[in-house]
């Protein structure tokens, strides 16, 4: 790309203030400002149970990085309320995640469940386990992980279906008919500040209203 082709970037339009950022978004509903809960209850427990991928997110002393875990749904595990258990299973031994979590434990995982449009964020802090009990609880075909990530849950936050439906990154894959809905998870993120029932009578127009 030579200087003739490449985008204009022009000092004066690149944003460098939450004052000038605001400044091209409307306010968010106070919905989506509610919607976060501090702790997994069960109907959370249940996508989390239904969800064979997640993305986790970390930033140490080297950078941020982002990496996928996954294995069979529910290889997460809902400890309690507050604390979800990770296993790490085989992969390239560079553990950058793993190296950012001894550096820095915040962390987030964004859960995702094939055929289902809302996708599940959780932020928190993590710990590494070798706990040999901890580890063998977690071994698949006899493998056992050499450690378990121990996540304390700080914020639940369930992501709405525009980017998923945009995507089409499932195509005509269905939503898994047990799953509890975008209404349901609101309603219990919320503390019952939402009607399950009436928003997701009107969600699926308005998002389709709105994907642009």
């Amino acid at each position: 790309m030579n200087d003739a082709t490449r985008p204009a970037a022009a000092a004066d339009h690149l944003i460098t203030s939450q004052e000038a950022l605001q400044a091209h978004y409307a306010p968010p509903r106070e919905l989506v400002m509610k919607k976060v809960a501090d702790r997994i209850d069960p109907r959370t427990a249940r996508f989390i149970a239904a969800s064979p991928f997640c993305a986790l997110a970390t930033f140490g002393a080297r950078g941020p990085h982002c990496t996928p875990r996954g294995d069979a749904p529910g290889f997460v595990d809902v400890l309690d309320e507050k604390t979800l258990a990770l296993p790490d299973r085989r992969g390239n031994n560079r553990i950058d995640a793993l190296r950012d979590i001894v550096d820095n434990p915040a962390l987030a995982l964004l859960f995702l469940v094939p055929g289902a449009g809302e996708t599940l964020r959780i932020g928190g802090l993590g710990r590494i386990s070798t706990d040999p009990a901890l580890c063998e609880r977690y071994a698949v075909q006899g493998q056992t992980p050499a450690t378990v990530l121990l996540i304390e849950v700080r914020e639940v936050f369930m992501q709405c279906q525009r980017a998923i439906l945009r995507s089409r990154v499932w195509g005509e894959r269905a939503k898994p008919q047990d799953l509890p809905s975008a209404g349901e998870l609101l309603a219990a993120h919320t503390g019952g500040l939402v009607d399950a029932a009436a928003y997701d009578a009107e969600a699926a127009p308005r998002v389709s209203a709105t994907l642009y």
